[in-house]
């Protein structure tokens, strides 16, 4: 199975401030990204985090080596990469573009407003934007996409959403969500 997540911000204080985030501490947030995670990720299962993993490299590094699946990042604009931790990823990429079955899938951290193959069924998964006025703004545009007879299958994979519940997603997941 393909799963993805963004926005992790591991050891970055300020996000749990900034989204409100349940935790105590940075820390205790990294022990239930981890605890859900490997919950829902096999060993031969391939996750695209994208965007935004890590504040702290060395730790991030580590983090990675207890984490179940195949992992992928689309860096982000807060992504601190040493060797160390890019040696931990399967890949790093800016931007992807990925069959998930039948369904042909855009990944990139920042929200795409028109993106490859949009008007034949391409979803998009993005980050960045958390619940920001930016990320409403955004919604709102698909809203208005939609209505003018525009394909807009573009969904938020923050892992603060309710939907995402700070634990890797399927695609089939995100988007009943959003239905």
């Amino acid at each position: 199975m393909i799963f993805y997540l963004a926005d992790l911000h591991l050891w970055h204080d300020n996000v749990l401030r900034y989204d409100a985030r349940p935790f105590a501490d940075t820390d205790e947030m990294a022990a239930c990204i981890r605890e859900n995670w490997n919950a829902a990720v096999t060993a031969k299962d391939t996750v695209y985090v994208l965007g935004d993993y890590t504040w702290n490299p060395q730790k991030g590094a580590e983090f990675l080596r207890h984490l179940n699946g195949k992992i992928h990042l689309i860096r982000g604009n807060h992504d601190k990469l040493n060797a160390a931790l890019r040696e931990q990823f399967c890949s790093v990429q800016d931007y992807l573009e990925l069959r998930d079955g039948e369904r042909r899938v855009v990944l990139s951290h920042y929200p795409i407003a028109h993106w490859n193959g949009q008007f034949h069924g391409a979803v998009h998964l993005y980050g960045h934007v958390h619940g920001n006025p930016d990320g409403q703004l955004f919604l709102q545009y698909g809203q208005q996409c939609r209505a003018a007879g525009i394909p807009f299958a573009a969904y938020n994979a923050g892992c603060m959403l309710p939907y995402m519940n700070y634990t890797p997603r399927t695609l089939d997941e995100i988007t009943a969500a959003n239905a």
